[in-house]
């Protein structure tokens, strides 16, 4: 099922993106060239720093789901964030966690908010963490739900042209598909399976960095 054949592009005052919201099979909100040439190459500069040895971590390292993914990531609170005093943070110094607050300052979550009832709470966000994961050759993310939160963003990128088959984001209740391009992201609540089809690259090194990025925002509320 190809997501365009759902819903409608909303009237946006940022006119130089892409914005759909879509109430079915679930809500929605998807966007399309978010980030500008130059929050672009901030954000490749981190992720190419992260495609070097001993830089991501296996799945029981990141605390990821065992038995459901085989992809590497790292979470980026955990490196620039102290949690025993909160205070004091250097999330800063990442180039990733800076430029993607644009989701979080401008209109984009009044938006969503709007699709259906059940978006509602994210407007009552009130902790956010972020993990970068990148998918190369036979990796992949088994269906599964993220039941801590309550809201998901996930921001996709690969080097163009695209050199990788698969990768797909994919929610089998509804037999419906995300393709998952290049600077494009797609927001939806947490509570609907969803898993990453298995990545193809022929004739490439783990680290040439060719596969796919996804970069993800877990949403919640702390009383």
């Amino acid at each position: 099922m190809d997501y365009l054949n759902y819903g409608k592009e909303k009237p946006s005052a940022l006119s130089t993106i892409g914005v759909r919201s879509y109430k079915k099979p679930f809500p929605h909100l998807i966007l399309e060239n978010f980030y500008d040439e130059n929050e672009l190459e901030l954000i490749w500069e981190e992720l190419k720093f992260y495609t070097k040895p001993n830089k991501l971590l296996g799945v029981k390292d990141y605390d990821g789901a065992v038995g459901y993914t085989n992809a590497q990531a790292i979470p980026l609170d955990s490196v620039y964030l102290n949690y025993e005093e909160e205070k004091i943070n250097f999330r800063s110094l990442s180039n990733i966690l800076t430029v993607s607050r644009k989701i979080f300052t401008n209109e984009i979550l009044k938006i969503y908010n709007e699709i259906d009832h059940c978006c509602n709470v994210v407007m009552r966000t009130n902790r956010d963490v972020t993990k970068v994961r990148y998918y190369h050759d036979g990796e992949y993310y088994k269906p599964h739900v993220d039941a801590m939160f309550h809201t998901l963003i996930f921001s996709y990128f690969h080097k163009e042209p695209k050199s990788f088959s698969g990768g797909e984001l994919y929610f089998p209740y509804y037999n419906y598909e995300f393709p998952c391009h290049n600077n494009t992201i797609i927001i939806f609540p947490a509570w609907v399976e969803h898993g990453v089809r298995e990545v193809e690259i022929k004739n490439s090194d783990y680290y040439d960095g060719l596969g796919r990025y996804a970069i993800t925002s877990f949403l919640k509320t702390e009383v």
